[in-house]
C-alpha cells in the first residue's frame, strides 16, 4: 500500500494560485432532463487541498496548502460570473469537498446561496463519506436542484482499497441512499484504467461494471475519466508496470456499452485526452464523435481508419 506520505513526497511542484480568483472557468453544454441542451457555467474554485490523498489524483496542483480564507469563494464566483455568459446550471468544482468547511468556509454559504439563485441546478463535488446534514441544509436553501458529484472510481475489490480514498462500496451505497432519500441528485466519476489493473479487456469490463453499479445505486449521471500519470506516484507505478495508460478504443468501448444501458446519462471525459491518441489521422474525428455522443446521449457511427481493427 502507498500511504499519503509517499504520495506527497513524489509530487511535482504545485501551480501558483490566487485565493481570490478561480484557477479556471468556462461554459459547457450538457443534455438536460428532457433532452434539450443546457448551458453550464463551470467554475474551478481555488481552495484548500482535499484532506484525502487519493493515489491517482492530480487536482491538488491548483489548491491552497492552508484553509480557504473566508470571503474568497464568493469573490471567485463573482469574478467568474462577471466574465461568463448566462447559463441554466452552475458547477462549483473546488478540487476538494464542497462540504468540508476548511475548503468552503461556513461563513461563505449565504453569499454562495445568493449567487446561485438564478440557476436551475447547482452541481458540487464531495466525497461520499462527507455527505450528511450540511448537504440537506444547502439543498433546502437554494432555488434550484442540488446535484453532488462523487468519485466512485472503481468497484474492483482489490483496486479500490489501494487508491487511498478511504472508501468502500458500502460507504458509497450508504451515501447514495442518504442523498436519494433527501431528493438530492447524484453523479459519479468512474476511472478508466485505474492503477493495478493492467489488462485492457479487464479495464473495460471493470469500468462498465462500476458504471452499472452506480446506476443501481440511483446515480443519474456517470462520467468516465481516463486515468493519467503526471502526479509523481502514478509515473512511478507506470515505470513499474502497475499502471497502463488507457486507449481511445477502451474509452469508446466503455462509453458505448454504458450508453446502451439507458439507465442514466453517461459522459466520456474528453478534456486533454491527446495522450490517448496513437493515430494522427483519426484522433480528432474520434474525439469529436465522443463529444457529439456526450451531447446527444445517442450512439453515432464509428469512425473508420486503417489503424482501427
Amino acid at each position: 500500500m502507498h500511504d499519503r506520505y509517499e504520495i506527497e513526497r513524489l509530487r511535482p511542484k504545485r501551480n501558483e494560485v490566487n485565493p481570490e480568483i478561480p484557477y479556471h472557468f468556462l461554459q459547457e453544454e450538457e443534455p438536460g432532463e428532457n433532452g434539450s441542451v443546457q448551458k453550464i457555467n463551470t467554475i474551478f474554485l481555488t481552495g484548500k487541498e482535499c484532506s484525502f490523498r487519493c493515489l491517482m489524483c492530480d487536482l491538488w496542483k491548483n489548491t491552497l496548502t492552508y484553509p480557504t480564507p473566508p470571503g474568497a469563494i464568493v469573490k471567485q464566483i463573482d469574478y467568474a460570473l462577471a466574465r461568463l455568459p448566462k447559463a441554466d446550471v452552475i458547477k462549483l468544482y473546488n478540487s476538494s469537498n464542497f462540504f468540508d468547511t476548511k475548503a468552503i468556509p461556513l461563513s461563505d454559504y449565504p453569499g454562495i446561496i445568493e449567487r446561485v439563485r438564478p440557476f436551475k441546478k447547482v452541481i458540487v463535488e464531495n466525497h461520499p463519506n462527507l455527505c450528511g446534514k450540511s448537504c440537506v441544509d444547502f439543498n433546502e436553501k437554494i432555488n434550484g436542484k442540488l446535484e453532488i458529484a462523487m468519485g466512485l472510481e472503481t468497484i474492483h475489490p482489490d483496486v479500490l482499497p489501494k487508491l487511498n480514498k478511504r472508501l468502500t462500496i458500502d460507504d458509497f451505497k450508504k451515501a447514495t441512499g442518504f442523498l436519494r432519500s433527501n431528493k438530492i441528485q447524484m453523479r459519479a466519476f468512474v476511472l478508466l484504467n485505474p492503477p493495478f489493473l493492467t489488462d485492457e479487456k479487464e479495464n473495460i469490463e471493470w469500468a462498465f461494471k462500476t458504471i452499472k453499479f452506480a446506476f443501481e445505486c440511483g446515480v443519474g449521471t456517470c462520467s468516465i475519466i481516463p486515468t493519467r500519470s503526471g502526479n509523481g506516484i502514478m509515473d512511478m507505478l507506470e515505470r513499474n508496470g502497475e499502471y497502463i495508460p488507457p486507449t481511445l478504443h477502451a474509452l469508446e468501448e466503455v462509453f458505448e456499452q454504458s450508453l446502451a444501458l439507458h439507465q442514466g446519462k453517461v459522459f466520456a471525459d474528453t478534456w486533454d485526452i491527446g495522450f490517448l491518441s496513437d493515430c494522427a489521422e483519426c484522433f480528432e474525428a474520434r474525439k469529436l464523435r465522443l463529444e457529439q455522443m456526450n451531447l446527444t446521449q445517442k450512439f453515432q457511427e464509428k469512425i473508420k481508419c486503417n489503424c482501427i481493427q
